[in-house]
């Protein structure tokens, strides 16, 4: 005779102890809800943080960046240029010279990165979408202009509104032998102050823009660059267009996609984020031995009921198969109620940023949040392991335990 499943899981899950076995269940289920919430929120703010660097380097950063594969600059040749923007989804390409030079504003001095761009830069860049006071682009009625990173403008205390004081940037020059005069052995160059940016604290920190002539000019680069801006239309595919760069243009030069310039950070991201997934389902795994030993205690308590349930015909499969069904109730039920909180804060905070970042010069207002459903899927998948690592030996051994003195 087979016993149906439901009527014999009902049959010997009640008792005078099925409140106590609640109880230990009801614990390990809050546990697990409160695991997988944590679980939802920590990868879902590393998602964020992750695309708030995007966005903000993407202020800066060109879609592509070419460079030579020897040495710090090349030869500038016009047909890079048609040769580039002749690939389908190249939409802007500048050309880039970039060095540290030292600058100087009235008594202040300090060294800084300066980074010489062609007019391409003006059109395509997103620099003018964190700039904080000036105004935009770097030439202006014939007039060239410096773009000023926040925190050299504070080291500086460099003013935009007066016209009466340049930036001076120096750079030196390849001196030789018998020079003595001290004016000789370096180029000054004057520049006003047009904008201040703010993206991030290196950058803020370290750079300013001028137009390419002047940089060429200050460095002496005569028809030399150090790197080429590739901007791209909204519908191009990144990776396409950079293996056609490299094809068309050649070992002589490599090719990066803005975001490679940043790997790094981006590698440390994502281990970061992996220890924290790897650290959180350690957590819900030792939540999980309160449903290993809330089911077996109930094999213990249910001994002569199981014996009971064989006697009228069950299987070892469906007592076995009743204790999975318990400890899969149990997790499941707290991972569901896990998710719907998790996912639920997170979308309030993505939405009204309830949690502040506590800093009145960070780049956001609050915690930034990001929600992708392969965060989901492999916590549900975390949890599925571990109910079934947590749940199979009791369910083993009850499904071992029939005994006919049980009955007696």
């Amino acid at each position: 005779m087979n016993v149906p499943f439901f009527i014999a899981r009902k049959y010997f899950l009640s008792g005078k102890k099925k409140n106590f076995i609640n109880v230990i269940s009801i614990i390990s289920m809050t546990v697990v809800a409160i695991g997988t919430m944590a679980l939802i929120l920590a990868l879902s703010v590393f998602n964020g943080l992750e695309g708030l660097l995007r966005s903000v380097y993407g202020n800066f950063d060109p879609d592509i960046v070419v460079i030579p594969t020897e040495g710090k600059s090349f030869q500038f040749d016009p047909n890079h240029i048609t040769t580039i923007k002749s690939i389908d989804g190249v939409l802007g390409v500048s050309e880039v010279i970039e060095d540290n030079v030292l600058v100087e504003y009235k008594e202040a001095q300090r060294l800084v990165r300066m980074k010489g761009v062609g007019r391409d830069f003006d059109e395509f860049s997103g620099i003018r979408n964190v700039m904080v006071a000036g105004e935009f682009p770097l030439v202006r009625d014939s007039i060239a202009y410096a773009l000023i990173g926040r925190g050299v403008q504070y080291d500086l205390s460099l003013s935009i509104t007066s016209d009466f004081y340049t930036l001076q940037m120096y750079y030196t020059k390849d001196i030789k032998p018998g020079v003595v005069n001290p004016t000789q052995m370096y180029t000054l160059l004057n520049i006003l102050p047009g904008g201040i940016f703010a993206i991030e604290k290196y950058y803020d920190d370290n750079y300013i823009f001028v137009p390419v002539e002047i940089a060429r000019n200050l460095l002496n680069y005569d028809d030399r660059l150090t790197a080429y801006d590739i901007y791209l239309e909204e519908s191009a595919t990144p990776k396409s267009v950079k293996a056609t760069l490299q094809e068309q243009l050649g070992e002589a030069f490599t090719v990066k996609l803005g975001e490679e310039l940043h790997s790094d950070l981006y590698k440390v991201l994502k281990i970061e984020k992996l220890f924290v997934f790897l650290i959180l389902v350690a957590i819900i795994g030792i939540a999980s031995i309160n449903i290993f030993f809330s089911l077996t205690m109930l094999v213990i308590e249910k001994k002569k009921d199981i014996s009971i349930l064989f006697a009228q015909g069950a299987t070892n499969l469906l007592i076995r198969n009743i204790f999975l069904f318990e400890g899969c109730i149990v997790a499941f039920s707290g991972a569901a109620v896990g998710l719907i909180l998790g996912l639920s804060l997170s979308l309030l905070q993505q939405n009204y940023g309830l949690i502040g970042m506590g800093m009145n010069s960070a780049v956001m207002n609050a915690y930034p949040v990001k929600i992708q459903a392969s965060d989901v899927i492999f916590t549900v998948l975390a949890i599925i392991i571990i109910t079934i690592l947590a749940s199979i030996q009791p369910a083993i051994k009850a499904s071992r335990s029939f005994s006919t003195n049980s009955l007696q």
